[in-house]
């Protein structure tokens, strides 16, 4: 932390779906000297989509979704790929990022985040504007030269949809519906989407490295909040990461029914069944859950201003570390987040026979 500027640091290891260790370093708030814990709230990026994913789990087991029905069979206006408009999009290809939806670059980060707030616009019609011809965001590049199904390519705002389409189908906000099946159950009391719902006195301030200096950037809301608005701890973020590892209960607290998680983090790409670009090997994917670091761990990362996270486990789902820094640095940097987490692990090692 010395060595990069790095302001504050939150870390958990899970050993056998046991919470064994967490810690904190450094500051929430620089200025004013406040610790970074393992209480301290902070946004966890796209460690957001697994919430949504479980939100689209849930919604499955009460019949009111189906992950592979189309799309359009859902919403109140037609999303067609115009270089394919006869091939469906579902759910499910949404949840693995192969639904030939995109982000367009430099729009989706320009015109998504709001500094300050939280976002003014409404999801719906965010969605509609940049999907629908005739939009005001609309463009033949919000789309892949791909068939639904057959290519993989990361799309925040195919997440975006998906948790809007769980909030159509319930009839609920993504961040009611998940309090009620969710953070309620699982006590995360401090743990919402939206700035409104949070107290900002206990969110940790957000930083970013600007060649040799660290500079505070104020907090933020984004329109297409279910792919990374989540604003938790490290403490109340490892309840949920253990009920997934944990068949879907937590210390006796059942979230989703047995066969929803298996669903959720079974592997949907085989070497018969896979996106063109994809080798299962080296990259798989669950619903909003995937493999990371060369296929050897599972779980999800996350990255925004301010923001880097780790939530994975061991392919055994043996050991699982949870991991938030809120700090960004260069790309040339970028390898020491993975250097903590590495660090972490080979501690948790040492430490898994004593669980």
């Amino acid at each position: 932390m010395a060595n990069t500027g790095m302001v504050g640091i939150g870390a958990a290891i899970i050993i056998n779906k046991k919470l064994v260790w967490q810690k904190g370093y450094g500051y929430a708030n620089r200025l004013s000297k406040i610790p970074f814990t393992p209480q301290t709230i902070m946004n966890i990026a796209s460690i957001s989509k697994v919430i949504t994913g479980a939100c689209l789990m849930k919604a499955v087991e009460q019949g009111k979704l189906d992950l592979d029905t189309d799309i359009n069979a859902y919403l109140s206006f037609k999303i067609v790929n115009p270089y394919f408009p006869h091939d469906k999009i579902t759910l499910r290809m949404l949840a693995t990022h192969t639904s030939s939806l995109a982000d367009r670059y430099p729009f989706y980060t320009d015109s998504t985040y709001f500094y300050g707030k939280d976002a003014p616009e409404p999801l719906s019609e965010f969605l509609k504007a940049y999907f629908v011809p005739g939009g005001k965001y609309y463009s033949q590049e919000n789309f892949l030269h791909h068939k639904p199904g057959t290519y993989r390519d990361y799309a925040n705002t195919g997440a975006a949809l998906a948790g809007y389409i769980v909030e159509l189908k319930t009839g609920e906000k993504l961040n009611v519906f998940s309090r009620k099946y969710i953070f309620k159950p699982l006590k995360m009391e401090n743990t919402g989407w939206f700035l409104a719902e949070i107290d900002t006195n206990s969110h940790s301030r957000l930083y970013s490295k600007q060649g040799e200096h660290i500079n505070q950037i104020p907090l933020y809301g984004t329109t297409t909040y279910p792919d990374g608005g989540t604003r938790t701890s490290v403490a109340e973020l490892s309840r949920f990461f253990i009920a997934l590892l944990n068949e879907g209960a937590y210390n006796g607290i059942r979230i989703l029914k047995k066969k929803s998680v298996a669903e959720m983090l079974r592997f949907q790409f085989t070497q018969a069944n896979k996106p063109e670009n994809v080798n299962p090997d080296n990259l798989n994917s669950g619903i909003f859950w995937a493999t990371k670091m060369g296929g050897t761990r599972i779980g999800h990362n996350g990255s925004d201003p301010g923001v880097r996270t780790f939530m994975l486990a061991d392919l055994t789902k043996a050991i699982g570390i949870i991991l938030f820094v809120n700090t960004s640095l260069g790309e040339k940097e970028e390898s020491i987040y993975f250097n903590i987490y590495n660090e972490l692990y080979r501690y948790a090692k040492t430490r898994d026979t004593v669980y």
